[in-house]
């Protein structure tokens, strides 16, 4: 038995989906489309019956008109396989919006049940639907149910499976346009296609793929008779739902204006929304990275600095434990974590590497194996909780209120707020995030969309921007942590805003397609569905650290330790490596962006941990682990800081302090470090996502664009950072690019318009 779910996006679709099949779904994609394809077997009746019901999720649509693949597909399954029975999922606290999607599934030759999802917030808001004369009105089964709680949903099942009959489609439009309804229906019955009233009617509202078939065209143009045909439909539709079918909700005695509308007020206000949502952004990276997250006591009453965790005289294991949690000021809970972490790790690279008396090995297995892939699972924590604090807050709603507020500033540069989505998922991982652009209409918006998302940092870059802005504070004994990882998420923001706005008025011009968005009412997040996300995003960074960084940082300790006649190399005599030899090379291209020949002996570190994140951005600072273990065991060699007092570093960067005390580089250099990796060429699961998400010819120029953006917003970032007056160049440079993309655009316009009047003249 198959059944399919079918209803608006934000209907609660998923979760039912989820609550139905649990862990037998599966994700693909439609053969031939580009498009996620989500199928499940049901978990519940097992004990009651030996067959298998197989649960597809059809993707979120508003209409079956063919505007989006969504929509093509979810018609095209309904229609063209046959399914046993359409579960058509209905927003109840949005009825009336939801019902137009439902008098076009009925119009179709297949079993067709509507679900009532949300009946607790309808509930809740005091009003009430008669459920009897909803089901009567509609002329099939009509279920209550709440998909988040789980209240009804076996009932709808056992239901569905002994109601579920053939039936004949059936349409709401048949008295007004009766005439025109026969005529079209006779067509498609002579040509024995499968539910011809559906064709029937999709051929009044001039459906785009009706009007392909032999004979439609001609026969829509002898009937119409000068009628508006499309909008007469529409305007059918709406008077059946709020005639016939919306009087099944009683509304209540209680204050129209929901919780959710109060708090939208606030949140989604003109003025007031995009520095609410700054704020809560700064929050969340306040909460993940500050090491100053809390001053207590007097001290800080008075004005007065805490005492340092060196002055309080502890013994030394109690410093140790201590210094995890506080050093002037109570670290930030994600901090908290990271030095558990980070100290574990420690203790565990000293007792092996202490275990073994062979000096290659035990280089190979604490500083090489062990020292690269702490330097990135050290940073576990961190991930999870900045992607947990993420998830609330699309679980909660909330990001769809951002998308809805971002759509008006969007729209300036060529994109609609439905854009917005996949890049917030960026934040998490590229490669689902270029995925989601599936549901982008325009073919430009899709790809400058999917050319920017790496520019949102995801969690693979956050140990980058974790080590360096840790290092910089560490080292040079400036800034705060949290504030540099924070600008530099705005700078990736507003370096994709800048590329997107480029782009839409240079290459990829095109129509602003309409953003329409059902926003979810405020909700408290499932516990049980926030940890699934946790569980699911650390699996996948656990697989990759013990994959593909595992085989990284084996190859750059072995590269760093042989030299070109295969000799073993001692850690002081590195810069004789292959790798060092492959650094060297490669380093002067990154001198404009201020990590390349200017630095000093061991300079090429950071062309080489630039080179090695293209494959996998954890590796940056798996690669950084590698070789700072090797420089901290050098000990004076590095810039007369001894290891001792590099591993005594409370910050718990101790491999990006080893890099600079080794390199001599300096802030600006440091920040153009980080936003390059950032904006360059992701990892190569994101390269391989994007090029099967884009058209043909397309992604070598995306590859390009990467490069130039990195290179030059680097550049910039170091030189304005190195030389401040170089701001007023680029700056000029800027409005130079800005008045030849405006003159180039005049220029075509009026083109255009010439060959339009000559054209009109020689007619």
């Amino acid at each position: 038995m198959k059944i399919a779910l079918i209803g608006n996006p934000n209907c609660g679709k998923t979760t039912l989906f989820n609550k139905l099949t649990g862990s037998t779904a599966h994700v693909g994609n439609w053969p031939g489309v580009t498009v996620e394809k989500r199928e499940g077997l049901y978990k519940g009746l097992k004990k009651r019956t030996a067959e298998k019901i197989e649960i597809v999720d059809l993707p979120g649509i508003y209409s079956l008109s063919p505007y989006t693949p969504e929509e093509v597909v979810s018609r095209n399954f309904m229609i063209d396989e046959h399914p046993d029975l359409v579960i058509n999922i209905v927003d109840a606290t949005n009825l009336e919006r939801n019902l137009y999607l439902t008098t076009q599934v009925l119009e179709a030759d297949v079993p067709v049940m509507v679900a009532l999802n949300m009946m607790d917030m309808v509930e809740k808001s005091g009003d009430r639907i008669d459920v009897a004369v909803l089901e009567k009105n509609l002329g099939v089964p009509v279920m209550p149910i709440s998909a988040l709680k789980g209240t009804g949903v076996d009932k709808m099942m056992e239901r569905a499976i002994s109601d579920c009959k053939p039936r004949k489609g059936v349409t709401v439009i048949s008295d007004a346009l009766s005439a025109e309804v026969a005529a079209t229906l006779d067509f498609y019955e002579s040509a024995e296609v499968s539910s011809p009233l559906f064709h029937a009617v999709k051929l009044l509202e001039n459906d785009e793929i009706e009007l392909q078939r032999k004979g439609a065209k001609e026969l829509l143009e002898k009937i119409a008779s000068d009628k508006d045909l499309e909008a007469a439909v529409v305007d059918e539709r709406y008077k059946h739902i709020v005639s016939r079918l919306a009087v099944a909700k009683v509304k209540g005695k209680r204050d129209n204006m929901t919780k959710s509308d109060k708090i939208d007020k606030v949140l989604t206000h003109r003025v007031w929304a995009l520095p609410i949502f700054a704020i809560i952004l700064f929050a969340i990276f306040h909460v993940t990275f500050s090491e100053d997250f809390l001053y207590i006591g007097a001290w800080a009453s008075l004005g007065k600095g805490l005492p340092a965790l060196s002055e309080l005289g502890l013994s030394e294991g109690m410093e140790t434990f201590v210094g995890i949690f506080y050093d002037g000021a109570v670290f930030s809970p994600g901090v908290i974590l990271f030095n558990i972490f980070d100290t574990l790790f420690s203790t565990i690279m000293d007792a092996i590497g202490g275990a073994i008396a062979t000096e290659w090995l035990a280089g190979l297995i604490a500083e090489g194996i062990l020292g690269g892939l702490f330097a990135v699972l050290g940073f576990l924590p961190q991930i999870l909780m900045l992607f947990m604090w993420f998830s609330i807050l699309e679980d909660s709603g909330y990001m769809a209120r951002v998308a809805f507020v971002l759509d008006r500033i969007f729209r300036r540069f060529g994109l609609s707020g439905r854009s917005f989505m996949p890049m917030i998922m960026g934040f998490g991982c590229s490669v689902p995030a270029m995925i989601n652009t599936r549901t982008l209409a325009d073919e430009n918006e899709r790809t400058a969309t999917i050319r920017v998302i790496p520019f949102f940092s995801c969690g693979a870059k956050l140990p980058i921007l974790t080590a360096m802005a840790g290092g910089i504070c560490a080292f040079f004994g400036v800034g705060n942590a949290d504030l540099i990882t924070y600008g530099m998420y705005a700078l990736g923001v507003c370096a994709a805003v800048v590329c997107v706005l480029l782009m839409r008025n240079t290459t990829m011009k095109g129509e602003i397609p309409p953003f329409i968005m059902e926003l979810p009412a405020y909700h408290r997040p499932q516990f049980k569905n926030l940890m699934l996300h946790l569980w699911d995003k650390t699996k996948h960074f656990v697989k990759k650290a013990f994959t593909i960084i595992f085989a990284s940082t084996v190859i750059i300790w072995l590269f760093s330790h042989l030299n070109w006649s295969w000799h073993y190399l001692p850690d002081e005599n590195m810069n004789d490596s292959i790798l060092a030899s492959i650094g060297k090379f490669i380093q002067p291209l990154f001198t404009p962006l201020g990590f390349g020949s200017q630095l000093n002996t061991y300079g090429w570190v950071f062309a080489v941990a630039a080179l090695t994140g293209l494959i996998a951005k954890e590796n940056v600072i798996a690669t950084f682990g590698t070789l700072g273990a090797c420089l901290i065991a050098m000990g004076a060699n590095v810039g007369g800081v001894t290891g001792a007092e590099l591993l005594g570093d409370e910050e718990g960067i101790i491999s990006s302090v080893a890099m600079i005390t080794a390199t001599g580089i300096s802030i600006p250099a440091l920040i153009s470090f980080i936003a390059f990796n950032m904006l360059t060429i992701p990892c190569f699961a994101a390269c391989a996502t994007a090029k099967g998400e884009l058209r043909k010819g397309t992604f070598k120029w995306t590859l390009l664009f990467w490069v130039a953006s990195s290179y030059v917003t680097s550049t910039a970032v170091y030189t304005i950072g190195a030389w401040w007056w170089t701001l007023f160049i680029w700056l000029a440079a800027v409005a130079a690019v800005v008045t030849l993309i405006v003159l180039t655009n005049k220029g075509k316009v009026k083109w255009r318009r010439r060959k339009t009047e000559q054209a009109e003249s020689v007619q």
